[in-house]
């Protein structure tokens, strides 16, 4: 089975994209971050090392929150069988489609079913945040503390737990660490806080801890 060129942006290793060719999936993840998701590629790769526990037709190929859960829920079980474990909060990442959670993942699997050390899987952990990306980003056009909540607060988190005191918390926590950033930015370029840009951006924490907060867990 053929596939076509790896896309550029796919975030794994040469010898993990190599080995997902091997396996001769149904399909190709073209995107990480979205074709890993659901989890039923998760369970196919596994079905090749242990089909009695993984039968594909078992799993959803569907993309809804319920069929994540779903799938998820199952691969689990059958881990458990095997003895295997995958890290919570790296299955969590990704199926909220986090960034970098996906990369991960796989990369975890791949030392699991193959023995074989991949660098960055036993390394730090990862927030599964943008911040990676909004470093990349000029100054003025990083995410203000609104935009942060939204990108690293998704939808299908507050769908998967609604309680409005978790969601809350998390904002906070997403809140805080972009506060934390800015200050720091502004501690390495202080000729920017003098600018009537930095001027007209500033608000208080208060104003945007409840305005941020407020328009992500009700819109």
């Amino acid at each position: 089975m053929s596939y076509a060129q790896c896309p550029k942006k796919a975030g794994l290793p040469r010898e993990i994209v190599k080995w997902l060719q091997s396996l001769e999936l149904s399909f190709y993840p073209k995107n990480v971050r979205r074709d890993f998701s659901s989890g039923y590629l998760v369970a196919e790769i596994f079905s090749r090392y242990y089909p009695q526990d993984f039968p594909e037709h078992s799993y959803d190929k569907g993309t809804s929150l319920s069929a994540k859960q779903r799938n998820w829920s199952q691969i689990e079980r059958s881990l458990q069988k095997q003895n295997l474990h995958l890290r919570k909060e790296v299955v969590d990442g990704t199926i909220h489609c986090k960034p970098g959670a996906a990369e991960l993942l796989v990369k975890e699997v791949y030392t699991i079913l193959t023995n074989r050390s991949i660098w960055g899987v036993e390394g730090p952990e990862s927030d599964f945040t943008d911040q990676e990306y909004q470093k990349l980003l000029p100054t003025l056009a990083r995410s203000t503390a609104s935009k942060a909540i939204k990108n690293n607060l998704r939808i299908t988190e507050i769908m998967a737990k609604p309680d409005i005191s978790t969601n809350q918390r998390k904002a906070e926590v997403i809140l805080h660490r972009h506060l934390e950033h800015r200050a720091a930015e502004r501690a390495l370029n202080p000729e920017l806080c003098s600018s009537s840009t930095w001027s007209r951006a500033a608000v208080s924490f208060k104003e945007k801890k409840s305005a941020s907060a407020c328009q992500t867990l009700t819109g």
